[in-house]
Parts: C-alpha cells; structure tokens; sequence
C-alpha cells in the first residue's frame, strides 16, 4: 500500500506531471458539472420516470453518465464521437484516400482527425432529432415530458445535444494532448464512476429486502473480484518473442549484439472494441423508440431486446471483430518484420524477411482470439448474473462483472501506465515497480 501512495507523492513532485493532473481533474469536472445542465423544453424529472430501469437506454444512459435520463444538454455524451471515428477507421481500410492520409504521419492524422469532428456533427443532429421524436412520443396525459413539442422543440433538441457533444469532444481531445491519459476514455470512466454509487445503494436495499441472500451477495463480490483480476491478466499479459541482434562494427565502434524480446499484447486493443460495440448496437434501438410504427417495435422489442439472446450474440461478435480490427490497424507485422531486419534483429528459429512477417501475423492471430473471447465472455456476464444469482438491477449487474468493470478496469489501467512512465522517465519508484532514485538526479 505505501508504494502506491509514495508513487502518487512522487508524481505530485514533477510540476509538468503535477500539471497535467490538475488540468485533467478540472477538465473532468467541468464535464461532470456540464451533465446536470437541463434542456429547455424537456421535464428531467418526468422523463427519469418515464424511462425506467434496464434495457438498452439505461445501458446508454450509463455511458452518459446519466445526462441521458435527464435530457440534459449532454444527453448523447461521447457516443457520436466514437461512432463517428469507427466510421472513419472503417473507410481508411477500405477506401485509397483515407488510406493514403493515414500513411502522411501527423499531418495525415490532423486532417482525419477534422473529418472525424465533421462526422460526429452530423451523427449529432441525426441523432438529436430521432432523441427529440423519442421524448414527444414518451408524452402522456398524465406525465408530460415535452410541453410543447413544436418545431422549435425539435430545433432547439439539435442545438443542444449537438453543442454538448462538441463540447464533449474538445474536452476529451485537451485531455489527450495536455492531461493524462486518453481524455475520451476518461470521459466515458468518469460517468461510469459517477452511477456507482447508485450501484452500490441498490445492492444493499436488495440485500436488506431480501431480494438478494447473503450468499447471492458475496458470490456477486467473488465474481468482480475475479473480473478485476482476470481484466489486469489480460491487459497486461503479453507473449514475449526472442529476438537475436548481431554484433555490429561502425568504424571504430563495436555495438555489442544480444538477445531481446519484442512484447505482443494479449489484448492490444484494450477496451476500445467494448466501447465501439456498444455505440453501434445503441443506434438501431434509438432509431426503434423514435419510430411511430408499431410492428416495427414490436419486431425489434421480440428480436433484438437488450436481454435477447440475439442481441447477446451480436454484441459479441461485434467485440469479436473489433479486436481483431483495431489489433490489425495497430499492429503491421510486415513493418515490424523490415525493421528488425534492416537493424539485423533475427526471431529465433525463423528465416528474416517474409517469413518473419507470417510468424508475427499467425502468434499475434492467436493470442488476439484469447483476448477477444475474454473480452466478450466478460461483456456478457451480467446476463449470467442476472440469471445465477437473480439480480435484477441494471446497475448492480453492470458494476459488478460487466462492460461497466471491463471499462473501468482497463482505463485506470491505461492511465495508471502512462503516469508511471512519466516517474520512471524520472527515475522515480512507480505504482506497479519498484526501483531508485538516482543519487543528485533532480
């Protein structure tokens, strides 16, 4: 425990590490404080009521942080962002322009990063005014939700849910560039975090009622206690190739050659194929609720309910795909292969060049499957969950072995990693290592 606590002292010690953490602590702040401000012409009150527990929009309320239930001016949160960025790593793939933009380095980058922002606009206002048709239709006589759902209503629905997302989306790109960690994945931790408590309250009136035994209760902390661990195996698991570099002659300088590995991780994606799946699967079910048609609903509600078993399946493949989409994005074997040979680096037992490539590719195919399956085994658990243990609360099942503990898992893990690698370029004792300062280093 002192370790961690010392790690955190050392980090507090580094003014440009010190600053990085105030700014994204004040960022997220202002986000938080930014999900509690209302829409006008919407009854939060009201509509909290109306949506209930469950189902896919608690499961996208949840990634809002529960602006969406309130109708606040954050209500879509990060999603179209992220939909929009999946859109645009999908066309890099398959188109030539994209493609070739990518290959340009960081200017490349910079200008699909503005395409990137011109998606997420217009994914806003579709997405604002099928959200503003969802609230009219949720009106009753005796819960009114929208008190005049005029025009005006559905225009100022777009300007708001479109500003809060754009907003959303500079917070998230501050964070990357002058804070810790990835400031989307940050963003969507933060909300996640911000309904636990929630979680945690249901449980114990669940426990108290006598809804849930004693034993139900300590076997759902067994089950996230074994999620948390397995997650941290996984995230940090890698397969570590031997690599054999010759001795070299430059001049009058000899470079000693030596035996080094090259780190594959079991899950390089980390928790971005979770997140990708999880914005994809909540557009059709807001299409659903916006719709006026009945058998439409009534043929989605049968088929594709949150709890169905071809929702599930679809969800996991989609977490299936996108690791082996993102890990194929990320990860060039052919690349890497050119480079350990133009520096004479030889994987042991196999022939430089394409070869190396094909063994690199079929070692990383396989440990991406481990990791793939994991990921998806997790994000379905909750259902399990529900059905073992007869929890019934959305939130409970989520916090306590699900997508919400997978996110929240890898992202402290991602940020955590990133904080140590400041303190070790420092040459101060990290969270998860032990080591020295070095005597008069300042």
């Amino acid at each position: 425990m002192s370790q961690p606590v010392e790690a955190l002292r050392n980090a507090f010690k580094i003014p440009e590490l010190k600053s990085r953490i105030i700014f994204t602590l004040i960022m997220l702040a202002v986000y938080r404080l930014g999900a509690h401000v209302p829409t006008p012409g919407v009854d939060g009150g009201a509509l909290s009521d109306a949506m209930g527990t469950g189902g896919l929009l608690s499961f996208y309320d949840m990634f809002s942080g529960g602006a969406f239930s309130n109708a606040t001016v954050f209500a879509l949160g990060i999603m179209p962002y992220i939909s929009a960025s999946i859109i645009i790593q999908l066309l890099t793939a398959v188109w030539a322009p994209l493609e070739r933009l990518a290959k340009e380095g960081a200017e490349g980058q910079k200008k699909i990063t503005e395409y990137t922002r011109y998606g997420t606009i217009g994914l806003c206002i579709v997405q604002s005014l099928f959200v503003a048709a969802y609230l009219v239709k949720l009106n009753t006589p005796e819960l009114v939700i929208v008190p005049n759902p005029s025009l005006f209503f559905y225009i100022l629905c777009v300007i708001s849910f479109t500003t809060g997302t754009a907003f959303i989306m500079w917070l998230g790109e501050q964070i990357s560039e002058h804070g810790v960690g990835n400031g989307i994945s940050l963003i969507i931790f933060v909300s996640i975090v911000s309904r636990m408590p929630e979680a945690v309250y249901s449980l114990f009136q669940q426990l108290r009622n006598d809804d849930l035994s004693m034993f139900e209760g300590i076997m759902l902390i067994v089950v996230m206690v074994l999620v948390v661990a397995g997650v941290i195996l996984v995230t940090t698991g890698q397969r570590r190739i031997p690599v054999q570099y010759p001795r070299q002659v430059k001049g009058r300088r000899v470079t000693a050659g030596g035996r080094n590995y090259l780190p594959l991780r079991v899950n390089q994606a980390g928790v971005i194929p979770i997140i990708f799946a999880s914005s994809i699967l909540m557009l059709p079910s807001m299409v659903m609720n916006a719709v006026k048609s009945p058998e439409a609903q009534a043929f989605f509600e049968h088929w594709f309910e949150y709890d169905s078993l071809l929702y599930n399946l679809v969800y996991a493949g989609l977490i299936i795909f996108f690791c082996f989409f993102y890990t194929a994005i990320t990860f060039n074997p052919v690349e890497i292969a050119e480079n350990l040979k133009k520096y004479g680096g030889v994987v042991m037992g196999v022939r430089p060049g394409k070869a190396t490539a094909e063994y690199l590719n079929r070692v990383m195919t396989r440990i991406t499957l481990v990791g793939a399956v994991f990921l998806a085994g997790v994000a379905l658990l909750p259902k399990f969950v529900n059905s073992g243990l007869g929890v019934q609360d959305f939130n409970v099942s989520q916090f306590f072995g699900g997508t919400s503990l997978l996110i929240l898992v890898g992202v402290a893990l991602d940020t955590v990693r990133q904080v140590e690698q400041h303190l070790i370029m420092r040459n101060y004792d990290g969270f998860m290592k032990s080591g020295r300062k070095t005597p008069g280093r300042r």
